[in-house]
């Protein structure tokens, strides 16, 4: 049975090394049945991600600090002799692209779409896009706030990197790739953040003013004796798109009104000395509180940059616990106003506290794009089992998660 070298696997994966091999083994067993007697199979990974600090910043050209996580998407593709994509995800009905008639497939149809919008953006940035088989799993969880779509975008352009592009594709593309479709086939009004914490690897800083400037950062909570744990509360049951997309919408709006494009592109005292106007203009109060929300954000992801710089534990912690205080009074995305009786981030984050206020020490945020899903808790490691326990009894022990930042993003991986 065909893997990636043992030495590569223990690279990306440390510890859980044996739990990778079955893995690999499985996709590989899996898609010699699915496309028996296709050409030689070649393995790709793409992680899901975490953020860290810089909620809901990067579509108005933010700061955000975010790492990729050890739950992944990965895949077990051979090229095709047509130009045909045809994408098997263990658990889903198969979908399947013909390269030459991207203008016959729907848009918002699900993963149909998604890689159909991908082909599209490749080839309008002049990329090789060609015929590809792929078997793919994944541990990332759908619908929570760990982005799954983009560790799946992400595992599509490592693929059609190696195949057909010389590995020559950068990173920064590969996000482009993915929120484009996402824009303009699944109609949602993604930033970049995601796809690129999937596609870099590590704990990254991300800055979105322009040209996505990037640099990875020598950080880890492990380094402070501490640990991340993510809690999925569930998914919410309304849908969720207006909520997303409102948040960028009314950045935008309040922008404009100050006379600029992006909110990265003013400051705090223009908002505050042209408030009256702006609220006459937007109409919107929510529309202020998300604008202030973003221009503190983005400072304190710079603050929280210099304290990882200087180690100063103690100031990245209340950056951090600044931030979910944030996100919770001024961007509002703990719970949806269209289905406010479900507000499972609210009582996830109101538990969390009362765990932390007993011991003392740590702090919790909602996590990603919010409304519904994950919430986040950065803890002493030797408070975390008895954590993970206590949120169990309320979420389901399969639902919570301790998490390691990994250090691979979006990759092939050696034979």
């Amino acid at each position: 049975m065909s893997t990636p070298k043992k030495d590569i696997l223990e690279q990306v994966y440390g510890k859980d090394l044996e739990q990778a091999i079955a893995r690999f083994e499985h996709i590989d067993a899996a898609f010699q049945e699915n496309y028996p007697g296709v050409g030689e199979v070649e393995f790709f990974t793409a992680p899901g991600r975490t953020e860290i600090i810089g909620n809901h910043t990067d579509h108005n050209g933010g700061r955000v600090i975010a790492g990729s996580i050890n739950l992944d998407t990965i895949g077990a593709a051979a090229k095709s002799d047509d130009d045909v994509i045809e994408v098997l995800s263990e658990g889903y009905q198969k979908v399947t692209v013909d390269l030459k008639k991207l203008s016959d497939v729907p848009k918002e149809a699900g993963t149909l779409s998604l890689v159909a919008g991908m082909v599209e953006g490749m080839q309008k940035m002049g990329y090789e896009v060609h015929g590809f088989k792929l078997y793919a799993t994944t541990t990332v969880i759908a619908a929570a706030g760990v982005s799954s779509s983009a560790s799946f975008e992400m595992l599509i352009c490592a693929i059609v990197n190696y195949f057909y592009n010389d590995n020559k594709i950068p990173v920064g593309d590969y996000a482009r790739i993915g929120q484009y479709s996402e824009n303009n086939w699944w109609n949602k009004a993604s930033g970049l953040m995601d796809q690129m914490a999937c596609a870099v690897g590590g704990p990254i800083k991300l800055d979105f003013a322009g040209e996505i400037v990037y640099e990875k950062i020598p950080f880890g909570f492990d380094e402070y004796g501490y640990k991340m744990v993510i809690t999925n509360t569930g998914k919410g049951h309304a849908d969720l798109s207006d909520d997303y997309s409102a948040v960028p919408n009314e950045m935008f709006a309040v922008a404009k009104a100050l006379g600029v494009e992006k909110l990265c592109q003013t400051n705090m005292d223009n908002l505050l000395n042209s408030l009256s106007r702006v609220l006459d203009e937007v109409g919107n109060d929510r529309a202020v509180l998300r604008a202030m929300h973003f221009l503190n954000e983005t400072q304190r992801v710079a603050d929280m940059a210099e304290a990882v710089e200087k180690k100063e534990f103690d100031k990245i912690l209340s950056l951090i616990k600044a931030s979910g205080e944030s996100s919770y009074d001024l961007l509002q995305n703990c719970y949806t106003n269209s289905n406010w009786k479900e507000q499972k981030i609210a009582l996830a984050l109101a538990l969390t506290k009362e765990f932390l206020a007993e011991k003392g020490r740590g702090v919790c945020r909602v996590h990603g794009g919010g409304f519904a899903g994950v919430i986040q808790c950065i803890l002493p490691e030797e408070d975390c089992d008895s954590y993970v326990a206590y949120m169990a009894q309320f979420f389901g022990e399969e639902n919570v998660y301790p998490m390691n930042i990994r250090q691979t993003g979006a990759v092939h991986l050696a034979k």
